[in-house]
């Protein structure tokens, strides 16, 4: 039994422990002691357990928590997003209104557009009618194919002046697409109202002609650029206005050309200028009808006096006798009256009468001003195309706050009354002025479209005094600076301008402006062509011709005398 009988083994406390029997004090073999090699393991503590499960329960709380916000609390509201996010809603595109000439030839118009759920907007391949017409900007999708511009926006011309009558109203419809976004259905809700139409004033057969010669001259005389207005006189319709050059509006539209578009842009021409309205140019001497009519209304000389041209007017300087001023007129026309002073356009006769010389009063510049606005230069037509007064009529007070210099002498009068000087004004508004003596008293406002109203305002001035510049303008045409527009097929009244432009006087602005037919004025119109060379012989004059000469065959009726 003691065989079996086990010893029990007594150590001593301070026996031998394990540690150091597998590690030493200096770590012979090499352990790395910060990886824990050489270590005994030791067990979780208990503590480190109930933390990491309370961690795990707190996560859980809050995950149930929400869980509970989105199912039971808010659990309506999301079941309406959701359903929400199923349906979206799209716009249905307003068809823009048609926009037509005086006779219903389209101008403008709507062409179904296969890439998209809008048309596309064309124009007339006919040259001449960008600036009239304009263009638009078509709707845009962001990456998401959501429409950020939901409409088609006139941008310029009569796209931007009626673009609340030819955009309509979009309407609106519901898709209904399933998880992946293919729809399922469709519906519209809202339906679209499309755009009215328009009828403008103009006639495309003369726009398009006016512009052809616009061109042509301008390309064959060396000339920058060039306008031209005609305009009915007894109710403002514009029967054309065109510009050369200009861009194409069709291009613009698709924006699918850059190259095309980046050219227009950067052309040292300006081809997005409307010259006809927007364009400023020296007068020159189309100025000189309506300063002899103030002439006459303020009574400073009898139309038949006479004064004599010898080729300038020299002005004695009480300074210094041996240097007197001279201010040139371009050739010695004699003696002349007020219609010879105009057939001829002689500019010693306006000097006397504009700034007055020896016995013979002159209007002064005050009154200059007064009866050039009256007539309403350098201001605001009142035509849709120009809502804001433009130009300048030289003045005392303009030459100080341009120069800095107050002192205003006679001779800054003498260049006024030819046109000259600071003198700047547009196309528009000398043929709505021109008109205003063609009609005899009616100053008439710009008409763009057949729906405008008619609005007119009469001027003070007695049919006599009317007749004695008509009279001037028609015998420019038989005998005087104008004799260009001298055609067998129809009487024509008209006067003559010339600027001098360029640093050095290197270039020259050419116009002619009047109206016909004579024995019962209809259509007044007005012509520049811009910076041409100096001296250049064939310039505004030629223009006018040729669309006469095309009328005759082409447009008969506007020649006819009623």
């Amino acid at each position: 039994m003691r065989f079996f009988r086990k010893k029990k083994k007594h150590f001593v406390g301070d026996g031998v422990n394990p540690e150091e029997i597998l590690l030493d004090a200096h770590n012979l073999p090499a352990y790395n002691i910060w990886q824990l090699e050489g270590r005994m393991e030791r067990p979780i503590s208990a503590r480190a357990l109930v933390l990491v499960s309370g961690a795990y329960v707190v996560i859980l709380l809050v995950f149930l928590a929400r869980l509970f916000w989105l199912q039971v609390v808010a659990g309506d509201a999301y079941a309406a997003q959701s359903e929400e996010n199923r349906l979206r809603y799209e716009p249905v595109f307003a068809e823009r209104g048609v926009i037509y000439d005086r006779r219903g030839v389209e101008l403008a118009w709507n062409v179904p557009n296969p890439r998209d759920v809008f048309a596309m907007r064309s124009y007339t391949a006919t040259s001449g009618f960008a600036h009239v017409l304009g263009y638009v900007a078509l709707p845009r999708r962001d990456a998401r194919g959501v429409f950020h511009r939901a409409r088609i926006e006139g941008i310029a011309g009569a796209e931007k002046i009626y673009d609340r009558q030819l955009a309509g109203s979009n309407g609106l419809k519901i898709v209904e697409t399933n998880a992946v976004g293919a729809v399922q259905t469709e519906g519209v809700i809202v339906p679209p109202r499309s755009g009215t139409s328009m009828t403008l004033t103009i006639d495309a057969r003369i726009q398009e002609q006016l512009f052809s010669f616009l061109r042509e001259r301008a390309e064959e005389g060396g000339f920058r650029a060039g306008a031209g207005v005609i305009m009915d006189v007894r109710n403002g319709d514009l029967i054309a206005l065109t510009n050369y050059p200009e861009y194409d509006p069709n291009a613009l539209v698709r924006a699918e050309n850059a190259t095309a578009i980046r050219a227009f842009r950067d052309d040292p021409r300006k081809v997005f200028l409307n010259r006809a309205v927007r364009g400023l140019y020296t007068p020159g001497s189309v100025i000189k009808p309506f300063v002899a009519l103030a002439a006459l209304r303020e009574g400073i000389i009898d139309p038949r006096k006479t004064i004599v041209s010898t080729g300038a007017l020299v002005v004695p300087n009480p300074y210094d006798p041996a240097h007197p001023t001279v201010f040139k007129d371009w050739k010695a026309h004699g003696p002349v009256d007020m219609e010879r002073a105009l057939a001829v356009s002689s500019n010693v006769y306006f000097f006397e009468i504009g700034g007055g010389f020896g016995d013979q009063e002159g209007l002064g510049i005050a009154r200059i001003e007064k009866y050039a606005r009256l007539f309403g230069l350098a201001q605001s037509t009142g035509s849709v195309l120009d809502p804001e007064d433009y130009g300048v009529i030289p003045s005392p007070r303009w030459k100080e706050e341009t120069f800095g210099d107050p002192t205003w002498r006679v001779g800054d009068t003498y260049n006024t009354s030819i046109g000259q000087y600071g003198f700047l004004v547009t196309p528009l508004q000398v043929v709505r002025a021109v008109a205003a003596i063609a009609s005899e008293g009616s100053l008439v406002r710009p008409r763009l479209s057949l729906l405008e109203r008619k609005e007119q305002r009469k001027l003070p001035f007695t049919p006599e005094q009317y007749q004695v510049v008509k009279r001037g303008m028609r015998r420019a045409v038989t005998e005087g600076t104008t004799r260009a527009l001298d055609v067998p097929w129809v009487a024509v009244a008209g006067k003559t301008g010339t600027a001098e432009v360029g640093r050095k006087k290197e270039f020259m602005n050419s116009w002619v402006v009047g109206f016909f037919p004579y024995e019962n004025p209809r259509y007044a119109f007005a012509v520049v062509m811009e910076k041409g060379p100096a001296g250049t012989l064939i310039g505004a004059p030629y223009v006018m011709y040729e669309l006469l000469r095309w009328m005759k065959d082409g447009a008969p009726e506007y020649l006819a005398a009623e």
